[in-house]
């Protein structure tokens, strides 16, 4: 449960999926997540990684742990299944 309570909160996921493929520095972070504030982008960054998802490298530069790729395996058919989903729902 304590997973889904760490994922549930807003921009977690967001930011997991933006740092899916590649290191992004804090500035990138919060521009690939546009309206994300600083202040709940810190929040969540020291959120991840304390839960040993996201490592921080320097300087300042943030990736996936390895529990954070293999959590972004597991939620990537979500993902596929969502782009389906939205397909159908346009028409």
């Amino acid at each position: 449960m304590a997973a889904l309570d760490l994922f549930g909160r807003r921009w977690a996921l967001r930011i997991l999926w933006e740092l899916r493929s590649r290191q992004l520095t804090f500035r990138d972070l919060q521009q690939a997540c546009g309206e994300i504030s600083p202040a709940v982008l810190n929040t969540r960054l020291a959120e991840l990684r304390d839960a040993g998802i996201v490592d921080q490298e320097s300087p300042g530069g943030y990736r996936l742990s390895s529990d954070g790729t293999a959590l972004i395996d597991a939620i990537a058919p979500l993902h596929d299944w969502a782009e389906r989903w939205a397909l159908r729902a346009r028409r």
